[in-house]
């Protein structure tokens, strides 16, 4: 539905409720801010086309500023809240945004953010040099702007790999009532009255695209300030949630929390669960299907877009570990010199057919990530008989050790189901004799079990279960391992720490 549509029929419904304060905000007020910071947009020169940074926590306003980037016709680049002040600027200078807005609880960063002469507003309270976003926007008449045709996002790769680059989609200024934008969304069961449960942060694709989707439908979207277990079983309980997105490390945490805590709250009202940005461990899904019942899907993509596939509970289940068939476009696997592989082959994963896109800024990148009407982000994987795709690993975490390929995914998966391994990442480091090892960076549930013992445990569970040549050489335990918000492991941060550091100490605290 389009906005007006939306505040005429559910003027009074809450579009958004805050996780932890509870702070509501309707469809009304949605409308109406977003209208005003639209008109703020053009009488500040920001025509279709143009980019603003979006520089917020998960925060009750958050919303009304993609949404009015949105209805602009504007990117809207929406920056990890958690960047020093150097690392969020580059995304703004290099994104080429017209206009930043932030919060006053983000001010140490944001104020120290070399970013030129561009507006700046903040929300709570400004800092010197940045504008009240409140008064900026409360001057502006709440009324439609003349040319209203739907932007998109541009969004910047985790930098888990490498430098942060924009992922940039041509804008096609569709009607904002288009079915497009939406359809895929409703044909997974949301609909007017549902209630979607965003646990992560905003500002990352997957949380962006489905609480705009769902307010599109006309539901009510919870958003979590910060992801917690307990408190998302609580609050499923609370606000009788129909749907929510989730990653597998959530999964983890959930299946890790006291039996007593899983039994003590309902979920009935749970519809759909979908999750998506990195493979499943087996047996964490068959857990949580266990308790959830069939209501688990799971799709694979990228902020790309270059591709697609869905898989339900019952589909999974007869074909375990798989991501699922195609939705958007036709996966490929090729070798490296881009020859097609057979059925059961890993290889690296290509799709024709899926939507354009460019790397903002890097065409070298850019043709690296797509030949000919083919793309791929570099992940590695494999189609069986049926059609259906298996992910392996990433092509840059890939360990080769003694001239094997060895994919720590799969060690990953075997380590995460020790019931008294919290997290876990696999990483190779330097060995003189096969070029890289396989090392295990291990979070214990209980700290106190860092250690010797703990380590030979550790390998006697990987014995049962992995080949000779993939099980750890050597284990160091932290205390918290560097992951994102959204659940993705900052595993380049690990693996730069050992190639300066060395390797093989025991390290009894989180990694720096």
């Amino acid at each position: 539905m389009d906005p007006a549509t939306l505040t005429r029929r559910f003027a009074d419904r809450p579009a958004l409720i805050m996780g932890q304060t509870g702070e509501t905000v309707t469809y009304a007020m949605l409308e109406e801010r977003s209208l005003r910071l639209a008109q703020l947009f053009r009488a500040r020169g920001l025509e279709r086309g143009a980019v603003i940074a979006v520089f917020l926590e998960n925060h009750p306003r958050f919303l009304e500023v993609v949404w009015a980037a949105h209805r602009a016709g504007l990117y809207y680049t929406t920056i990890n809240s958690h960047l020093m002040g150097d690392e969020a600027a580059y995304i703004v200078r290099d994104c080429g945004a017209q206009l930043v807005v932030s919060s006053s609880a983000l001010a140490a960063a944001a104020t120290a953010m070399d970013i030129g002469d561009i507006d700046r507003l903040m929300i709570d309270g400004a800092a010197p040099g940045w504008e009240p976003y409140e008064d900026a926007i409360a001057a502006m008449p709440a009324e439609p702007i003349a040319d209203e045709g739907a932007g998109d996002f541009m969004l910047y790769s985790s930098g888990t790999t490498g430098r942060p680059k924009g992922i940039k989609r041509p804008l096609t200024y569709a009607p904002l009532d288009a079915p497009e934008a939406y359809s895929m969304y409703e044909a997974l069961g949301l609909t007017a009255g549902s209630v979607y449960l965003s646990p992560a942060p905003l500002y990352h694709a997957a949380p962006l695209a489905w609480t705009m989707a769902s307010v599109r439908t006309g539901a009510t979207v919870v958003v979590m300030e910060r992801f917690d277990a307990l408190d998302l079983l609580e609050l499923v309980e609370r606000h009788r949630v129909t749907h929510a997105q989730l990653v597998p490390t959530m999964f983890v945490r959930l299946l890790k929390l006291p039996e007593a805590d899983r039994a003590s709250h309902d979920v009935s009202s749970l519809q759909m669960v979908v999750h998506a940005a990195a493979p499943c461990p087996v047996q964490i899904k068959h857990q949580m299907i266990e308790w959830w019942g069939p209501i688990i899907y799971e799709y694979y993509s990228a902020t790309e877009a270059y591709g697609a596939t869905f898989i339900t509970s019952e589909e999974w289940l007869a074909h375990p570990g798989s991501v699922g068939r195609p939705i958007l476009g036709t996966p490929l696997i090729l070798d490296d010199e881009g020859r097609e592989l057979p059925v059961g082959a890993d290889g690296v994963v290509w799709f024709e057919g899926g939507a354009p896109f460019e790397y903002h800024n890097d065409p070298a990148k850019t043709a690296e990530g797509r030949v000919g009407g083919r793309a791929t982000v570099g992940d590695i994987g494999h189609l069986d008989a049926d059609g259906y795709l298996y992910l392996t690993d990433r092509a840059t975490f890939m360990i080769i050790s003694g001239g094997v390929n060895i994919y720590p995914q799969e060690i990953e998966d075997v380590l995460i189901t020790h019931p008294e391994v919290f997290d876990v990442a696999v990483i190779g480091v330097p060995n003189d004799d096969l070029g890289e090892e396989v090392k295990a960076v291990v979070q214990p549930v209980d700290p106190a079990r860092a250690g010797a013992d703990f380590e030979a445990d550790l390998l006697a569970w990987c014995a049962g279960r992995l080949s000779t040549y993939k099980r750890p050489r050597s284990f160091d335990f932290v205390d918290e391992l560097p992951r994102l918000d959204t659940g993705k492991l900052y595993k380049r941060m690990l693996i730069d720490r050992y190639r300066r550091d060395g390797h093989g100490v025991t390290i009894l605290g989180p990694a720096q």
